[in-house]
């Protein structure tokens, strides 16, 4: 006779029936399928649920779906979530292993913080106006390389290029400046046709869920190479993302109003149903929280986002990636990356008693967030996390 068993988180556990992210996991057999996790545990839906689309080593032919599909298996998942499941469906969280959930064949980066934006717009033009005359009027974003976007717990090595050291003259070597962007991703379900723009009030239709993202940047290489084209080499050694996406339905209740847009956005940029979200991430440098960014205050919500990104008409695909950019709060301990925190350098972070700017080899940035619940308790979005290794020598 199988033997069953019980999941039982605690009842203020971040992991609950109302949130249930799915990733991409293996155990001892090696091989990858879809799991979601409930409390400290690993459900496998290849297992428990009769549909090949849970045996995949990614989400993607689960997302292609599309929304009813997502709710009828969220729905089917809650259900057993109520009852006792064969032992060998569940596994700890701590004894699998996790990879990238995703197959990414684009990634799009914005810049969508209305305080990032300013605080790098005084740091870089003190004097003149912060926002460029463009930020207002839309989602200001760059195309990024989704080859080199990677699960959360992969070592970052420090990547090399071109940079200036007060002269005139670049030098080529490692960067001096490596940091960190916290931002929240957004994964696109349900493709759409190349011509055919997403209207903002289509972004439930075709967005499945979000996910952590750590932007890394190398601020050094960046501000040499970015004029007129934008970033290059700077950002795309590597994008790490959350092994867990958390999808939209639970995060029904972490909704809030976009902040007031003046001038009002273009026709293409409004909807009657456009939200942002209320979720808090928490920065930790080698353990100790820095930084508790509030997604809340974006500027450009993700509607928006995509709205802005297939007007042109380019198509999206399922397991497509986009983010938010930085996320910055008015507040000095709510600056999303180090530029911000140790304000280009002019002022340390204390970092257990010891003034850091930039990062160094051997340094560890995690990222953490929760939000609003549909239970009336606050639910985790997960982490991502990297450690910076010495860069590969030619």
């Amino acid at each position: 006779m199988t033997a069953l068993v019980r999941v039982r988180p605690t009842p203020d556990s971040l992991w609950g029936s109302e949130n249930l992210p799915y990733g991409v996991f293996t155990d001892a057999s090696g091989d990858f399928r879809v799991g979601v996790r409930y409390g400290d545990a690993v459900l496998d839906l290849a297992a428990l649920l009769p549909d090949p689309v849970f045996a995949r080593p990614t989400l993607n032919d689960f997302l292609a779906r599309g929304p009813r599909y997502w709710r009828e298996t969220r729905a089917r998942v809650r259900d057993l979530c109520d009852t006792a499941l064969p032992a060998e469906t569940v596994f700890a969280v701590d004894d699998v292993r996790l990879k990238l959930p995703l197959g990414i064949g684009d990634y799009v980066d914005f810049y969508a913080g209305l305080e990032h934006a300013t605080n790098l717009g005084r740091l870089f033009r003190p004097g003149g106006d912060p926002l460029l005359p463009n930020w207002r009027h839309l989602p200001v974003g760059y195309h990024g390389r989704a080859g080199t976007v990677v699960v959360s717990g992969t070592d970052i090595a420090r990547p090399c290029g071109q940079h200036r050291t007060g002269t005139d003259a670049p030098v080529f070597g490692p960067s001096q400046r490596l940091d960190i962007e916290a931002e929240l991703g957004f994964v696109i379900g349900v493709g759409s046709a190349l011509g055919r723009p997403v209207a903002v009030d289509e972004f439930a239709d075709h967005v499945f869920g979000v996910g952590l993202v750590n932007d890394w940047s190398a601020r050094d290489i960046q501000a040499w190479e970015y004029q007129p084209l934008g970033p290059f080499l700077g950002k795309s050694f590597a994008t790490s993302l959350s092994a867990w996406i958390t999808p939209l339905d639970a995060l029904a209740a972490a909704r809030v109003p976009l902040p007031a847009q003046e001038p009002e956005p273009l026709p293409y940029l409004r909807g009657d149903g456009d939200h942002g979200y209320a979720v808090d991430l928490t920065v930790s440098w080698n353990g100790t929280p820095v930084s508790r960014p509030p997604y809340a205050g974006m500027y450009w919500s993700p509607a928006q986002m995509l709205a802005h990104l297939t007007v042109n008409g380019a198509s999206t695909r399922p397991g497509d990636l986009y983010a938010s950019g930085t996320i910055s709060g008015p507040e000095p301990g709510q600056r999303g990356s180090l530029l911000e925190l140790c304000w280009g350098g002019a002022e340390p972070v204390d970092l257990d008693g010891t003034p850091r700017t930039f990062l160094a080899d051997g340094d560890e940035i995690t990222i953490t967030a929760t939000a609003p619940g549909t239970a009336g308790r606050p639910i985790g979005l997960g982490e991502v996390r990297g450690r910076i290794l010495p860069p590969h020598r030619r």
